[in-house]
């Protein structure tokens, strides 16, 4: 029988992988944003491919999170007597909606 200390811990594994993934995504993302209006420069296909490899990772990864973690989530969810949305819940919401939404409106203007 194998020792804990020696044993591969797969959850750990996945919950690394998957932040490292996720804090891949908003810097190739800023990249991108940078290359937008080049050619498909090697810079621009090196920042799209690294940002379209960690999203795909990420989402394969949160997939395998929640398989190993299914227990304590379907336990918290029968937890849950009812939905209460707390007021901090409901203006964290607002507040990112409403950054996403002004820093965003510059791809609305029109140009000429």
């Amino acid at each position: 029988m194998e020792s804990s200390q020696n044993r591969f811990n797969k959850s750990a594994f996945v919950s690394v992988a998957m932040c490292t993934a996720g804090l891949a995504l908003p810097f190739s993302g800023y990249m991108n944003h940078v290359f937008q209006f080049d050619a498909l420069t090697v810079g621009r296909h090196f920042w799209m491919s690294v940002h379209n490899a960690s999203a795909v990772l990420f989402a394969v990864f949160a997939l395998f999170h929640i398989i190993y973690n299914r227990h304590s989530l379907i336990r918290y969810i029968k937890s849950i007597k009812s939905i209460s949305i707390k007021k901090e819940a409901l203006l964290a919401f607002a507040l990112v909606v409403f950054i996403v939404c002004i820093i965003s409106m510059h791809a609305l203007h029109r140009v000429g």
